[in-house]
């Protein structure tokens, strides 16, 4: 990495860094801008959103990320985007207040028509722009539940002079353009790093020496993804190395990840294990709620240390996992009955007096 103002230029990644740079510039401008960045697991959207959000000053950040465990809840994307900003729901004119506030469970009401929920979350961003710049961020997009995904869209479509930068992070859609909501806007491509920068990645994090014949065949086998460069080599000496990590009828490298993922968290105690899960299951990153549903899960104070040295989650304002990833391999690694418990424990936990709104989820 290669220092800039205001934040790193990351490894391999300038043209993206400038890209970002310019989303910033003309959303500070007036000049509304919406980006979709698209690329495969592990290939460093994340941490392209992270160098995104550090390279905004003076911006309000939202930040939103897609929760497989929510994709059947209709409105769960928006009402994160959106939690933020509700003390401007009033200033919403009365058929976009209302139809919002009955979408969040903020009151009683039929289901609310989508075209003004749309129009809600739309003039929400412009009046919050008012004050100061305002970047939104999406991470993991593609687990978005389709109601919030198609708004987002109708919302993006819409944003012309306002002071507001709208940029989803996704995968490549499973099944074609026909199945992805953000097929008409503006995207930029993440592709796998250039072979001399994922030497340079690799040999940052390898031991020793490696041969050269290893090195081209481990860059050849990640195909350039900076997560496979550092996670599957990961505790590996160049010995353990010699032959390479990839066989011809090994998983595809997205589950190889994974699995590396699964085999940490594995390692832990069943107590930071529980914990990460419970993390996994909370999409907003409460950690005072997180808490309250970790005693009544019986869960050690101790956990969420054991959980941090290990690499794989940080506890500061809000809860953070070192990648996406890491999010899926703690939910889907857990039985059925054990997501249904924390399931239980975050519903019970959280106070209905004071987390109405989110306690509908």
């Amino acid at each position: 990495m290669s220092g800039n103002a205001p934040w790193r230029v990351l490894l391999g990644r300038s043209h993206e860094c400038g890209v970002l740079d310019h989303v910033v510039a003309d959303a500070r401008a007036g000049r509304s801008r919406v980006l979709v960045l698209r690329g495969a697991p592990g290939v460093g959207k994340s941490a392209l959103v992270e160098y995104l959000t550090r390279s905004a000053p003076g911006f309000q950040v939202l930040r939103v990320v897609g929760v497989e465990s929510e994709m059947e809840l209709a409105f769960a994307g928006l009402h994160q985007l959106c939690m933020p900003l509700l003390g401007h729901i009033e200033r919403l004119p009365g058929p976009q207040r209302d139809s919002l506030a009955i979408a969040f469970g903020l009151r009683d009401g039929s289901a609310p028509d989508r075209f003004l929920v749309g129009l809600a979350v739309l003039s929400l961003l412009a009046e919050t722009a008012e004050d100061r710049p305002l970047l939104c961020v999406v991470d993991d997009a593609q687990w978005l539940d389709q109601v919030s995904a198609q708004t987002l869209a109708f919302v993006a479509r819409r944003l012309l002079a306002e002071r507001v930068a709208l940029v989803l992070a996704a995968r490549p859609p499973a099944f074609g353009a026909g199945d992805d909501p953000w097929a008409a806007l503006p995207e930029t491509e993440v592709p796998g790093l250039r072979d001399d920068d994922a030497r340079a990645l690799l040999d940052s994090v390898v031991p020793g020496r490696l041969d050269e014949r290893v090195r081209e065949r481990i860059v050849a086998e990640t195909r350039g993804n900076p997560l496979a460069l550092l996670e599957l080599t990961r505790g590996l000496t160049t010995a353990d190395l010699a032959g390479g990590f990839g066989r011809p009828d090994s998983r595809p490298l997205t589950s190889q990840i994974e699995h590396s993922f699964v085999r940490r968290i594995e390692s832990l105690p069943s107590g930071a294990q529980r914990l990460l899960l419970a993390a996994a299951a909370e999409p907003v990153g409460d950690v005072p709620l997180l808490r309250r549903a970790a005693e009544r899960l019986g869960i050690d104070a101790d956990a969420e240390g054991t959980a941090e040295e290990a690499g794989l989650i940080e506890f500061g304002t809000r809860v953070r996992f070192r990648h996406p990833l890491v999010r899926s391999a703690a939910y889907r690694a857990a039985p059925p009955a054990e997501r249904r418990t924390v399931h239980r424990a975050l519903a019970e936990a959280t106070a209905p007096g004071f987390d109405s709104d989110r306690r509908a989820w």
